[in-house]
């Protein structure tokens, strides 16, 4: 066996702990990774110090079932217990871990809270900052990396790489979500990074999630009752062929305008969103569309919020994290393969978040019904017997 052989062998990535020779190269005789070989920059140093003395204050009271969760998240990082919210879309999944947050931080520990979208890693970093008035809240994602500590540290689960054990409390919202959801690398950056303890969060947990938290030592905590105690809405199933769904979406869409409703449209790729919106736009003015390739669909979605725009066609990129007062929704060709029962769940949840708006309209669209668009369905139905 030469050298390099036994170096390969040997190897163990530092940053994502590969070890399959098939993934490691080597450059000047030093093996590197070729898993994470584009994760690279400054690591977070662990001189920052806390202030012990965590500041937030809510212009509202959590509910009954909020604050029972709230409590038990608390008690459970005291006892060292690794704990998953399974908690509905619009139930206050954010509300819930703000005490263990607070908590956390006058221990004098490191916290921080991921998610796998850097525009919802942004819009968390904007609520974190208006709740936590008189602490240091850092936001990390691509391309926003000169501050890498603080209080609290709301980041992207790709950012996870520079925290090697250093987590105290690290809460990782929207567990289900695409590109964190089966994938491997950034599951190993979100072990790496924790030195205590994690509470993971999720709508729409699979059977894998649930079954690994069903184990000794870890808890799993329910809610499936929105805030304002108000149902899920339930989603509409309209079918046909190409035409009748084209109708069918400008009939609704200029009904919800009508009366001043605010709308997305779901589109399952950017081809079809862009085309949908091109064909929407002769007959319905006022809209404009946002997906992952568009750099401006921050300004576009700040836009829409203030209501310069009636209806926005997008992506996957607005399924989570995003909170429009009285939007409706619809999903157009809402059979195709990228929407199963948990994405769909999620979409469903954009509509009715508001206490002053509790209310709103689902529509799926699609040639035909699928098995995820019966079982996205039956999910709610079944979550809205809690109530």
């Amino acid at each position: 066996m030469n050298e390099t052989t036994k170096n390969n062998l040997d190897f163990i990535c530092p940053i994502c702990g590969n070890s399959d020779p098939k993934y490691i190269g080597f450059k000047n005789n030093h093996p590197y990774c070729r898993k994470c070989i584009s994760f690279k920059g400054e690591d977070a140093d662990n001189f920052y110090k806390t202030p012990n003395k965590a500041f937030y204050k809510l212009n509202y009271e959590l509910s009954s079932d909020q604050q029972r969760l709230s409590n038990q998240l608390i008690n459970n990082y005291k006892k060292g217990i690794n704990t998953l919210v399974h908690a509905v879309c619009g139930s206050g999944k954010t509300e819930i871990v703000l005490a263990v947050i607070r908590y956390a931080i006058e221990c004098g520990d490191k916290v921080g809270f991921a998610v796998p979208r850097r525009d919802v890693a942004i819009e968390l970093y904007e609520r974190f900052t208006a709740i936590f008035k008189r602490n240091r809240i850092a936001l990390v994602h691509g391309g926003h990396a000169k501050k890498l500590n603080g209080d609290l540290i709301c980041l992207t689960t790709h950012q996870l790489y520079r925290y090697k054990d250093f987590f105290d409390l690290l809460i990782l919202d929207e567990v289900d979500a695409f590109p964190f959801k089966n994938n491997e690398l950034l599951n190993q950056f979100f072990i790496r990074s924790i030195k205590g303890k994690y509470i993971m969060m999720s709508a729409t947990p699979d059977e894998e999630l649930i079954s690994k938290f069903q184990q000794k030592g870890m808890d799993i905590v329910k809610l499936f009752s929105r805030f304002h105690e108000h149902p899920l809405p339930v989603p509409q199933i309209i079918t046909g062929n190409t035409l009748l769904l084209y109708l069918s979406l400008v009939k609704n869409l200029k009904r919800f305008i009508l009366n001043k409703k605010p709308v997305f449209i779901f589109c399952p790729t950017i081809d079809i969103c862009y085309l949908t919106y091109l064909i929407l736009k002769v007959f319905v003015k006022g809209g404009n569309f946002v997906h992952s390739k568009r750099n401006d669909r921050s300004e576009v979605i700040a836009s829409f919020k203030e209501g310069k725009y009636k209806y926005l066609v997008t992506t996957a990129v607005l399924e989570r994290g995003v909170t429009v007062k009285d939007l409706q929704v619809i999903v157009f060709k809402s059979d195709h393969k990228i929407y199963d029962q948990y994405s769909l769940v999620q979409i469903a949840g954009r509509v009715g978040r508001k206490k002053d708006a509790p209310t709103g309209e689902v529509i799926f669209l699609a040639k035909k019904n699928t098995l995820g668009m019966s079982k996205a369905r039956e999910d709610i139905l079944n979550a809205n017997k809690s109530l």
